[in-house]
């Protein structure tokens, strides 16, 4: 190499350009801590609330959440994967339904794309993801929520599920929404993860393991008879892969709520409004069903359903 103090220059600027745009990884005192198993919290929560992946089918769970606050379910313990890591943080940290849905007009995912350098591994980077969720929280770790949240990601090199319950609410949520191809997978203390879709969907058994005494879970998968006769072999073979990934969760939930949304999605704002209502609609129709098991197990009162 030349000793020219200008190529000198030239080479140790490319080397600093490249070392910048280096695969991300996290490594502070509040990184997130990947948990195989949640540990029971205390005391023990009474109704926990698991929201499942689903991309923009995951808006739904903004109408849910707009419903148990309707009728005064108190929900202590919040679980989310991927998209539902993102919307059950904002509602762990206090915001109501309604101002989740207006952060979801103004701050949805077109706003937060920010291209990655990676293309073979996400062409999203995701720093934008997390500045926006840590900004939202006020900078609180996820252990100093005012609900506790467990936030579900994948282990990247042997695709195990795993779970977030303290550090950095950001980079949790950026962990468990790194979609593979499309959001480049999130290195914390040279450890990558990925999107918790590819290994558990539907946490039911975190917050079995945190010890729930009643779980709800809100499923967004596509239901089989929603398949239309033209949907590719791909898209067939996903929706059969989450559904065979949810089917043992559903089972240990005290309940569960299936949003009727149709078999497409989309990431206009247009379908995050469709995607909310029919959450809404869908929880309306099994209230009553909720509040008979949330009685029988001495959660609530009896109460009229609106």
């Amino acid at each position: 190499m030349s000793s020219h103090p200008i190529l000198r220059a030239s080479f140790a600027a490319l080397a600093a350009a490249l070392a910048g745009c280096a695969p991300f990884n996290y490594s502070a005192p509040d990184s997130p801590r990947a948990l195989t198993a949640v540990a029971p919290i205390e005391p023990s929560p009474r109704i926990a609330l698991v929201l499942s992946s689903g991309g923009p089918r995951g808006y739904a769970h903004i109408g849910v959440m707009r419903v148990l606050e309707e009728v005064g379910v108190e929900v202590d313990l919040v679980v989310g994967t991927s998209v539902g890591s993102l919307l059950g943080a904002f509602w762990a940290d206090g915001r109501s339904a309604a101002e989740i849905d207006a952060l979801s007009e103004t701050g949805g995912p077109l706003t937060l794309f920010d291209l990655s350098p990676f293309a073979d591994r996400g062409w999203i980077h995701g720093q934008r993801l997390q500045d926006y969720v840590n900004a939202g929280l006020g900078n609180k770790s996820i252990e100093h929520l005012q609900r506790r949240l467990v936030v579900g990601a994948t282990r990247r090199s042997d695709k195990v599920p795993v779970f977030f319950t303290s550090g950095n609410a950001g980079v949790a949520v950026r962990a468990s929404s790194a979609v593979p191809g499309v959001l480049s997978p999130v290195g914390i203390d040279g450890i990558e993860y990925e999107d918790g879709d590819e290994s558990l969907p539907l946490a039911v058994r975190a917050a079995r393991q945190a010890g729930a005494r009643f779980v709800i879970a809100v499923d967004v998968t596509p239901r089989p008879e929603t398949t239309p006769v033209d949907a590719s072999t791909a898209q067939r073979e996903r929706v059969a892969r989450r559904r065979a990934r949810i089917a043992p969760e559903s089972e240990n939930a005290d309940f569960v709520i299936h949003a009727a949304l149709r078999f497409g999605a989309s990431p206009l704002p247009s379908y995050f409004r469709y995607a909310r209502v029919t959450g809404e609609q869908s929880a309306r129709q099994q209230l009553p069903q909720l509040l008979a098991g949330l009685q029988r197990a001495g959660l609530t009162d009896e109460r009229p359903v609106p």
